[in-house]
């Protein structure tokens, strides 16, 4: 894991272990200065930097996504780093309660993480659910380059596909908070990209995304200022 996350999540760790209690809202000056710190880095940083916000059910297919994705996107010379929610939960959460607080404060982190790795020239995949739009939106306000992909998939395959057994714990009531089931999942409206998992492989999937990835940073870049 990168120096930028190991830090961040060192510094959770220590608030949290000295049972700080934390708010999930950040003071409006201080947020307006994250913002501005962040676009401006980004605007810095070679434009290869970005962000992936794979989005979707959980079981949809988006840790096999972002498995294939990853590859490809180092074939273009990219350093790549992804934060998968489960992975970083073990950190930040190591007993999580998926309560609503909770998540606000976990997907601040989790896009703060994502900035802050973005503004030092690695590109990021995030593998989370993000059950509500405002924590992906949250995310594009603090990267510059960002592409929201939305991993589509029926609830019904997305239940037989759960290795993991969330939505079995969901359904023994051992968690009454799982998205799609008993939560609800908010789609993405306008993704830069769809992916229906029922027509595309994981390969084809990533080939897609890397397509887009080109395009959309092609554009950007015949408009973007040449910096002195």
């Amino acid at each position: 894991m990168s120096t930028v996350v190991c830090d961040v999540l060192a510094a959770y760790s220590i608030q949290s272990s000295a049972n700080v209690r934390v708010s999930a809202k950040v003071a409006p000056h201080a947020e307006d200065r994250l913002l501005k710190a962040n676009r401006l880095a980004g605007f810095m940083t070679q434009p290869k930097s970005f962000a992936i916000w794979l989005t979707g059910l959980p079981a949809s297919g988006k840790s096999t996504i972002a498995a294939a994705l990853r590859p490809q996107l180092e074939q273009l010379k990219l350093s790549v780093e992804v934060l998968e929610s489960d992975a970083v939960r073990t950190i930040l959460t190591p007993t999580p309660t998926y309560s609503s607080a909770e998540r606000d404060l976990f997907y601040r982190a989790l896009a703060f993480m994502g900035a802050r790795l973005v503004s030092h020239g690695v590109t990021v995949i995030f593998d989370a659910t993000a059950s509500k739009r405002a924590y992906r939106d949250f995310a594009r306000s603090l990267i510059p380059q960002f592409i929201e992909v939305a991993v589509e998939c029926p609830l019904g395959l997305a239940m037989r596909r759960d290795y993991k057994g969330t939505y079995q714990r969901g359904q023994r009531g051992e968690s009454s908070t799982v998205p799609g089931l008993q939560d609800p999942y908010e789609a993405p409206l306008i993704p830069e990209v769809r992916i229906d998992t029922t027509q595309f492989s994981a390969t084809d999937a990533a080939r897609t995304v890397v397509e887009v990835v080109k395009e959309k940073f092609k554009e950007e870049s015949t408009h973007r200022p040449q910096l002195p």
